[in-house]
């Protein structure tokens, strides 16, 4: 009788959260200023200067609500968050292990965010000064409390770091495990350590959420035209990048040019704001572990030589000015995204003189450069962890799309490729996932967990056209839901459920 309830509980579910447009609505940035390489000024006109950044292009702006029990519902994204911090910092594991036993007011299934989920709060308007009182901290403090890093016990004042569940699936500075975070005191996604280099657990700032689980998830469609549609979000994108760096300035020039040649189709493009750049990240890939950029197999990647002369790939610029140092030079930078690895050069050990290039941040870490420069002035990079400055970063286009009719219709792909709903479902302990594949082609069947963790692959070959079938045998996975994703040449897809033992 139990099961049953409890398969029927999950079931509608199933119903209620199943993937459609309104899962992923990418909240806007809040930046409303409009700026040069140095200042603060009047909105360029199409074709001028510094025309089609962040604040010209409306988005969904933020809307909260403040539930008077402790907790804040994001009206946009279904999200319900803890309002305030715990007394203390955490660490990772001390983090997982408080979610799993946390309450707050009626509701017992809080989680650790994703990093996508985490940062659906950041807010542009922040500035990282040269001390906590000339700053602005990167979320809305009307409604989240917040604190700067406490220097009377020796933190900086921008050690404001919170953890995600998102874990790196590479590793970064000496081969230290890492999960990914966002500082909302200085406006950033980094990829940090568990442990500190004397030894001892990293200490993070938490706030857990719950509700909407699908947050996060794409569901791309390779639209056979140069473009690919994320289903999720409704936003589409350039198959290809620009296939050149270019500073931030030029930047925003190629993307007019490509609206004055009518580039795809359309003349609506716009660089992406850094929530959208952040959205497409597929925090499942790296070059450590995939040999691949940070992003799904559908979008093509232009490879590059890196700093320290091996294959790598790029960052790529956001249209988002990232306010951060001395009052002079406060405006100086806007945000990239990695999706190649986020590397500095460390100075090994501090003060030596000696500095390896490493990967310090992760791919899909969200960091900021120059909008203009030279990076031979930076030989050895810039910050404590030496952050690569490159300043000439790559361009992926951006459009307010249309949802693909091949979800709406809910009917087979163009080029008859399918992928059925695994059955059963619910399971325990296995289940049989089957598609369809139109041609010859690398074929690869994955599952994720919850919070986007590979736990297992099926296929990964090369495979005639036709029907396949797969069994799953979850009998070493814990209850819960599960993704599972096809991914060929040229086509991506992504099912989601549920073991229950």
């Amino acid at each position: 009788m139990y099961k049953s309830i409890l398969i029927t509980i999950f079931l509608i579910l199933i119903n209620i959260i199943t993937i459609n447009s309104q899962d992923y609505p990418i909240i806007d940035t809040g930046q409303d200023l409009c700026y040069d390489t140095l200042n603060v000024i009047a909105c360029s006109q199409p074709g001028e200067t510094y025309y089609g950044q962040d604040s010209q292009y409306d988005g969904i702006e933020f809307s909260f609500q403040d539930n008077n029990d402790g907790t804040v519902t994001d009206l946009n994204t279904d999200l319900m968050w803890q309002k305030y911090l715990f007394e203390d910092k955490l660490t990772y594991d001390n983090a997982l292990a408080t979610a799993d036993t946390f309450s707050l007011n009626r509701y017992d299934d809080w989680r650790l965010p994703s990093i996508k989920e985490l940062y659906s709060l950041i807010d542009f308007r922040g500035i990282t000064g040269m001390s906590a009182v000339e700053s602005t901290p990167f979320i809305d403090t009307n409604y989240f409390e917040f604190r700067y890093g406490d220097e009377t016990s020796g933190e900086r004042f921008i050690d404001a770091q919170y953890a995600s569940s998102t874990e790196y699936v590479g590793t970064t500075m000496n081969g230290d495990f890492t999960v990914f975070g966002v500082n909302f005191a200085d406006g950033r996604i980094k990829g940090y350590g568990t442990n500190m280099p004397d030894g001892s657990e990293k200490l993070f700032e938490v706030r857990f959420v719950r509700g909407n689980i699908n947050y996060g998830t794409n569901s791309f469609v390779n639209n056979n035209d140069g473009t690919i549609t994320d289903n999720s979000s409704g936003l589409m994108w350039s198959k290809s990048d620009n296939g050149i760096g270019l500073n931030w300035e030029e930047a925003l020039d190629w993307v007019y040019q490509k609206n004055q040649e009518n580039y795809l189709g359309y003349n609506d493009w716009r660089l992406p704001n850094a929530k959208e750049l952040q959205s497409i990240v597929d925090y499942s890939r790296s070059p450590q572990t995939t040999n691949s950029p940070a992003i799904d197999q559908l979008f093509e990647v232009t490879p590059i030589m890196d700093e320290g002369d091996e294959i790598n790939y790029p960052f790529y610029w956001a249209s988002t000015t990232h306010a951060d140092g001395n009052p002079q030079n406060l405006y100086v930078k806007a945000v990239y995204v990695a999706f190649g690895e986020a590397l500095g050069f460390m100075e090994q050990p501090p003060g030596s003189g000696n500095y390896t290039l490493m990967d310090v941040h992760g791919a899909g870490a969200q960091r900021s450069d120059p909008k203009q420069g030279d990076p031979n002035d930076y030989p050895n990079g810039f910050g404590p962890q030496g952050d690569v400055i490159r300043i000439y970063n790559y361009v992926r286009l951006v459009r307010d799309g249309h949802i693909s009719d091949v979800e709406e219709s809910n009917s087979v792909p163009p080029g008859e490729y399918k992928l059925e709903q695994n059955y059963p479902n619910p399971f325990n302990p296995s289940t049989t996932i089957s598609f369809l594949v139109p041609k010859n082609e690398n074929v690869s069947l994955k599952i994720f967990n919850l919070i986007g963790k590979e736990v297992d692959e099926l296929v990964n070959e090369k495979l005639p056209a036709g029907y396949y079938s797969f069994n799953w045998n979850a009998e070493d996975q814990s209850s819960g839901i599960y993704f599972y994703k096809l991914i060929t040449d040229s086509y991506s897809e992504m099912k989601k459920m549920i073991l229950l033992k």
